[in-house]
Formats: C-alpha cells, sequence, structure tokens
C-alpha cells in the first residue's frame, strides 16, 4: 500500500508531515524529480531534462508563498510573499531550483520579494527620495553590506531564555540553535555567524525599553556610546537567578551557593570566549572599565614603572585611561608622552612611532575613540609597542559591542571592557590580562576572597583572577553580562559589524548634507559614532531640542576633554548607533536638526 493509500501523513521532518506522497515506485516520478534537481544546473542541457510536472510545479510555488509559520508553528505569518525567483540586491542573480524552494520551506524562513522588502526587512526608510534630507533614492539604497544575511522578523523566538550552542555536530554541519538542546558551556571556536539571520526589526523587539514614549514621542536611543539598553534575555536572566540560584560563592556547602557559583564562573568563561582570550584564569570582573584601568595602573604599573620611565597615551584617550596614569607618574616619577591626531582624528603609525623612545615602559590606548568613534591600528601599535620592550593595555569599552574581538590575534598585555555598554547589566566589566603578568603582579585591594592565609602576622594571597577580586563580587551583574554575551553571540558580532557599519555610512552622509552641520571626526576607520557642531545652535542646547522629539544623544565633552581641545571645541552633540538603530531613526534625527537650523 503506498503513503497516499494510507491516508497517514508520512513524517520527513519532526513535526513537519507530507501529504499525499506518491508511490516511489513509479517510473514517472524519478523523471519528475530528474527534472526538478537537474533543471536548475546550467551545465545540463535542457533536452536532457524531463519535463517538469506542473502540478509539482503549483504545489511548490504554492508552498513558497503561503506562511508556512503560522500553518506550523502557530507564530505569526511572514509579512513578505515569498518568491525565490526574486533577488533583493540588483544584478545579483540568484538560482533557483524545487531543492532551493524546498529548503526555503522546510526551514520556514521565507526570502524578501524584492529590494523595497529587503528595505524594509532592514530597517531602511521608504525607498521615495526624502525632500528634507535632499537623499535620492539610490544613495538610500546603494550601500546595503554585501553578505548581509535578511529574513523577514518572523524567525522563532526560541532563544531568549536558553543557553546557545554553536557545536557542530557530529556530521561536520553547523548545528541551528533552534535544533540543539541547551548546554551550560559553549564549545570553543566562533559559532557559525552565517547561520543566523539578521532582521532589525526582529532584534528591535528584544528591547522592551524601545517602546517606550518621551515627551509623547517614540524613544529613539542614540547615546549607546554612553550605555546601551538591556535585552529582555538579559533582564529574564538577572530575575531567575535572584529569584532562584542567589547566594555568595565558594566556599559554601549548601545547593544555592553551588548554583551560584557554577552561574558566576559560567559567566567568567563565557567573556573568556567571547574575546577569545587562553584561558579563564586571565578574566577578572571588575566595576568596568575605569576600575579596570586602576587595577593595571596600582598593581602593574607600581611595581615595573619607575622614575623617569615613559606612559605613551593618545589624544584621543577617555578620561579613564588619563587620570589614572597621571596619578602612577606622579607618585613614581614616571612621564607621560602624548601621540597626536591629524585633523580627521585618525593616529598615524608613524606619528605613535616616533612618540616611543628607549624609555617608553607602558602604552595604554583606545580600541574606538568614544568621542570620534575612530577606530585606531591597534594590532599594528601593539607590535610596534613590543619591538620597543613595552607592554600595552588596550581600552575596549566601546568596540567589543561593534565587532568581533580577539585579544590573543591581537597579543595585547591587558584589554578591558564594561558590561554596560554591551548590553549587559552597569557595574560589571573585565580586565583581561595575559596570566604570565598576572601571576606577577601584587594585589590591588585587600579583603576577603583574595587570600591563601591570615594571620596578624602576614598574609599570603590566592592566584589569578582570585587575586584581584577583594570581596563580594558584583554577582547578579557578572551573570548578566554573560547573558549579554549570549546574546550577542546569538546574533552574530559579524552581522552586528555589518549592519553598523553600513548605518554608520548612512549618518554620516544624512548628516553631512545638512547645512550648518560640521562633523567632527572623519577618520576612514570608524564605529558607531557620528560626532558634530553646528554654526547656531551650541551642543546643549541641540541635545535639548532633539530630546523633544523623543532622540537621546550626548551633547557635552564626553569625558574626552583633549580630545576636544584638539579640535578647538568645548563640547560636540554625539548620536551613536548600536544594533538595534535603523535607518528612520536616522531620517528622523536629520530631520530635526534641520528644522532647528531653518528656524
Amino acid at each position: 500500500m503506498t503513503t497516499s493509500d494510507s491516508g497517514e501523513a508520512a513524517a520527513v521532518l519532526p513535526g513537519v508531515a507530507a501529504v499525499g506522497t506518491r508511490d516511489i515506485g513509479d517510473e514517472a516520478v524519478f523523471d519528475r524529480i530528474a527534472a526538478n534537481l537537474l533543471g536548475s544546473i546550467p551545465s545540463v542541457a535542457p533536452s536532457a531534462v524531463p519535463n517538469p510536472d506542473p502540478d509539482s510545479q503549483a504545489a511548490l510555488t504554492a508552498a513558497r508563498t503561503t506562511p508556512p509559520l503560522a500553518s506550523t508553528s502557530g507564530l505569526p505569518s511572514p509579512t513578505a510573499i515569498v518568491s525565490s525567483a526574486a533577488t533583493p540586491f540588483p544584478g545579483i542573480g540568484v538560482q533557483t531550483s524545487p531543492l532551493i524552494d524546498a529548503a526555503i520551506r522546510h526551514s520556514q524562513i521565507p526570502a524578501p520579494m524584492n529590494l523595497e522588502s529587503a528595505a524594509s526587512q532592514t530597517g531602511l526608510a521608504s525607498l521615495s527620495a526624502d525632500p528634507t534630507l535632499g537623499l535620492s533614492s539610490a544613495t538610500r539604497t546603494a550601500t546595503l553590506p554585501p553578505g548581509l544575511v535578511i529574513h523577514d522578523g518572523t524567525l522563532p523566538r526560541l532563544f531568549d531564555d536558553a543557553s546557545g550552542s554553536w557545536a557542530r555536530s557530529d556530521g561536520g554541519s553547523p548545528a541551528y540553535y533552534f535544533l540543539t538542546p541547551p548546554r551550560s558551556h559553549v564549545e570553543s571556536g566562533p559559532p557559525a555567524f552565517d547561520r543566523r539571520l539578521f532582521d532589525v526589526n526582529d532584534i528591535r523587539r528584544d528591547f522592551p525599553i524601545l517602546n517606550e514614549r518621551v515627551h509623547g514621542r517614540k524613544l529613539v536611543w542614540l547615546d549607546n556610546a554612553a550605555t546601551t539598553q538591556k535585552p529582555q534575555a538579559v533582564i529574564n536572566r538577572l530575575v531567575h537567578y535572584y529569584s532562584h540560584e542567589y547566594s555568595n560563592v565558594h566556599r559554601a556547602a549548601h545547593e544555592l551557593a553551588a548554583r551560584s557559583t557554577e552561574a558566576y564562573e559560567n559567566a567568567r568563561d563565557k567573556l573568556r570566549q567571547f574575546i577569545s582570550a587562553g584561558a579563564s584564569e586571565e578574566i577578572i570582573f571588575v566595576r568596568g572599565t575605569t576600575e579596570a584601568i586602576n587595577l593595571v595602573a596600582g598593581s602593574y604599573g607600581r611595581k615595573f614603572i619607575g622614575k623617569a620611565d615613559e606612559i605613551v597615551l593618545s589624544t584621543l584617550e577617555h578620561h579613564s585611561n588619563i587620570v589614572p596614569w597621571q596619578f602612577l607618574a606622579e607618585q613614581v616619577g614616571a612621564v607621560i608622552r602624548v601621540v597626536p591626531v591629524t585633523d580627521r582624528g585618525e593616529v598615524l603609525l608613524s606619528d605613535f612611532e616616533r612618540t616611543l623612545t628607549t624609555r617608553t615602559k607602558f602604552v595604554a590606548l583606545t580600541h574606538v575613540s568614544n568621542a570620534l568613534g575612530t577606530i585606531l591600528p591597534v594590532r599594528e601599535m601593539i607590535d610596534i609597542a613590543h619591538r620597543r620592550g613595552a607592554r600595552v593595555l588596550i581600552d575596549g569599552a566601546q568596540a567589543v559591542s561593534h565587532f568581533p574581538v580577539n585579544v590573543q590575534a591581537l597579543d595585547a598585555d591587558f584589554y578591558v571592557l564594561s558590561g554596560h555598554k554591551m548590553f549587559g547589566p552597569s557595574a560589571i566589566g573585565v580586565l583581561y590580562g595575559k596570566k604570565a603578568l598576572l601571576d606577577e603582579m601584587p594585589p590591588w585591594q585587600g579583603g576577603g576572597n583574595m587570600i591563601q592565609h591570615v594571620t596578624f602576622e602576614n598574609s599570603t594571597f590566592a592566584d589569578p583572577p582570585s587575586r584581584f577580586e577583594a570581596g563580594t563580587a558584583a554577582l547578579g551583574p557578572a551573570v548578566g553580562l554573560g547573558a549579554a554575551v549570549d546574546y550577542l553571540q546569538r546574533i552574530g558580532m559579524d552581522n552586528i559589524a555589518r549592519h553598523e557599519r553600513e548605518l554608520l555610512s548612512y549618518a554620516t552622509d544624512a548628516l553631512a548634507r545638512i547645512p550648518g552641520v560640521r562633523l567632527i571626526g572623519t577618520a576612514p576607520e570608524k564605529a558607531g559614532v557620528v560626532s558634530f557642531v553646528t554654526n547656531q545652535i551650541p551642543a546643549e542646547e541641540m541635545g535639548k531640542i532633539l530630546d523633544q522629539e523623543g532622540i537621546a544623544v550626548r551633547a557635552g565633552h564626553h569625558c574626552a576633554q583633549p580630545t576636544m581641545a584638539r579640535f578647538g571645541l568645548e563640547s560636540t552633540v554625539r548620536p551613536s548607533l548600536a544594533l538595534y538603530n535603523t535607518h528612520e531613526e536616522i531620517d528622523h534625527l536629520a530631520r530635526t536638526i534641520r528644522r532647528a537650523l531653518q528656524k
């Protein structure tokens, strides 16, 4: 009896029923299968391929244009009709075949039908020209980044509360996050980012605060260089931790202490993987970037930097990477030297190399300028410094949320970051240090958890990282930061970098077209920031005008007064971008600025 005679659906995938399957012994069926599979191969002559079955073709077309999620998962139906024959990118052909159609059907991820659909799915505004911005349709669509994977926002939301796993299956094929059982640890090595689809509208639904209204307007959060908003996955993880796992960590014999310790140490390991450190012992939890830099200056600096030794900084540093080194220089008699920047806000390698001398013992550099967005060539700068025998600390607070970071590939001696700037809680950050260096560093603070043995005569101290984590740690924030790492890894840092790079290009072009606006910091390599001033309205006043329209930006010196002084300014307006920002938000920003300057 054939499947179709039985009246029962044959299972072709778990949870997916194939209705009306034909008898596989029918020779005509094989002809039709051959036609469907071989018809899309350019090297096969049409005469060698049997005529495809019209009924099969019609069924495939119907399957392709029926919202599959609505019928199989109970989730909302797609917002765009699928057509595998159309490409969202002009000039790039898409090979069509029933095999591709079936793959689309089985994966339940419809593709955009045309450029307009693709634009709407990635947050692009209407493709018609916007007269208030002076941008043509070509300008608005020509910069879609190559390789960006797009879908219509109906990806099953099965990962908000689960631990992710990107381990490969036994057969070597990448595992999908929604088919892989959750595990407490992620396999080492980068996840298969190209398997995760990026849709800004889908991502925005993860952030409840983006539905907030300010002064009667929908919130537009463009203050991401100051702090980032939190996804529901991080909020949920904190609630679960405090509801079911909270206890102080280590040294207790009860169950909750074991749960809390596991959650805390798992978070440490997630951070190790996120920045590709060599060992979890190289990850030290601190309150943030500021405390991490103070720790290195106070511990490594006091031991290894002495009178007349030189500490090299760049003009673009945040105050957090200036003041601690000034404290150290005053205490030990060291000298601070500063690398200049160009009128575009670049740090040139030739200028950097000229700043180093035989007395240079330490170099502290920002990875990305918080005031201008300039990406420094830190890999090359680290190489140059190491050849001179200097150690290097990189301030990664403005980098880690925008693009992948590999501290071993950089060969950084120290790398620091803040959780609240990468969608995690505040009051938590990370100091990465090479193990050999951490082992040589004395404690920075004294107290519980950092000791081996204490008497009134003397004390001995624990190995890193405990040596540098005196007192009760910020346990919940650390667990929340681990959840933020999970969230970023599931989206894929490569995907985030593509989206933000295109958005930054669009925002730069939009603001540069406004009469009376002057951009500050126009280096070719930037991330996340578009600083500007106007010829009519002070920065702080412009910030208030934007706030009345629901647009949150930072206006001031951005804790980077030496940078401001280099450009003859006291303050700038600083819109800063993140993974959830859209082209419509940039349009709203540009319109508001233009209207303010026209009054």
